[in-house]
């Protein structure tokens, strides 16, 4: 009987492997869906809709976009891990939701290591390190002197545990500076008041805040990423600025529920990355401050566990929590 069983699970096993290699040779064969776990509008709903305009036209399979919000990209997430792994069901993840959330929640319904297959990284967005005019810096030395020199008295906003709230908490970890947080449901709210000045300075993304600066009403210190931004290359780098390794982008990027088959990983991959390489594609990126990346699922993967354990200090370090 044991031995029975034995055979009966590795024709199982054998018929298993060979139904989702099948399945892999004729994907996609209907409709594919791509989760985004927030609200329609944003940089990361007009990612995602234009990704699966160009995959729909590559394919001739619909591909649509579903928002489905609520805690903080977790509902989103969550149905996503319980979907099919079979390359149907995808998500538009972020850093917000695929490294800061792995900290900043005390439980999560699912592992953001164990239950995803990510897929590529499609693109990345700096942010923007600006001050309201009344601030009297136009550096960020200057104003790092000035946060020692009035400890707790520079105030910023942001959503708790946004991508520009762990921005400031970094840099006030590398400057060894106090300011205060103050909550906020999300960034526009944040950056009314901080061009009112209510707040003294704040991150957010490149291209909300452009237009203010070139008006005089903000002034723009450092850009969040590696390198400086094409549509500011005015603005120095956090690094340059005397943070070496300074990074605190908003990236974007489509993950898959675990145990896809890494044949439809690749084609998803691969076609992503085509479609986001067209000149159409290029240029709509390009005017919302969007960065093609573009990675393949083994740098994605590295990708999200380097920021899983850099922001995890950061997050303990600052003593930031959400329920």
């Amino acid at each position: 009987m044991l031995r029975w069983l034995m055979v009966a699970c590795t024709c199982s096993a054998v018929a298993l492997a060979n139904e989702l290699a099948a399945a892999a040779d004729v994907y996609p064969a209907k409709l594919v869906k791509i989760v985004v776990p927030f609200a329609a509008g944003g940089s990361t709903d007009l990612l995602t809709r234009s990704v699966a305009q160009q995959l729909n036209e590559a394919w001739k399979r619909p591909v649509v976009v579903e928002n489905r919000a609520g805690g903080g990209g977790i509902v989103g997430s969550e149905y996503v891990v319980k979907s099919p792994p079979d390359g149907y069901v995808l998500l538009l993840g972020t850093n917000t939701t695929h490294a800061a959330a792995a900290t900043l929640y005390a439980k999560l319904p699912y592992d953001l290591r164990r239950d995803f297959a990510p897929i590529t990284e499609i693109a990345s967005i700096p942010l923007i390190l600006s001050v309201h005019p009344s601030i009297p810096v136009k550096s960020v030395k200057e104003l790092v002197g000035l946060a020692k020199a009035q400890p707790g008295q520079l105030n910023f906003g942001g959503g708790t545990g946004a991508a520009a709230h762990m921005a400031m908490a970094l840099f006030e970890s590398m400057a060894k500076i106090d300011m205060v947080h103050v909550p906020y449901k999300g960034s526009g709210p944040a950056m009314i008041d901080l061009l009112g000045g209510h707040l003294s300075l704040g991150f957010d993304a490149v291209m909300t805040t452009l237009p203010y600066a070139q008006t005089g009403k903000l002034r723009m210190l450092a850009v969040s990423s590696l390198k400086r931004s094409a549509v500011a290359p005015q603005v120095p780098t956090m690094a340059e600025s005397g943070y070496p390794g300074y990074e605190a982008i908003l990236w974007f990027g489509l993950f898959a529920p675990a145990g896809t088959p890494a044949d439809i990983v690749k084609k998803i991959n691969e076609e992503t990355g085509r479609s986001v390489a067209t000149p159409r594609m290029r240029e709509l990126l390009a005017s919302q401050g969007l960065e093609i990346v573009a990675s393949s699922p083994a740098e994605f993967t590295a990708r999200v566990d380097r920021e899983i354990v850099k922001w995890r200090k950061v997050i303990l370090d600052a003593g930031i929590k959400l329920e």
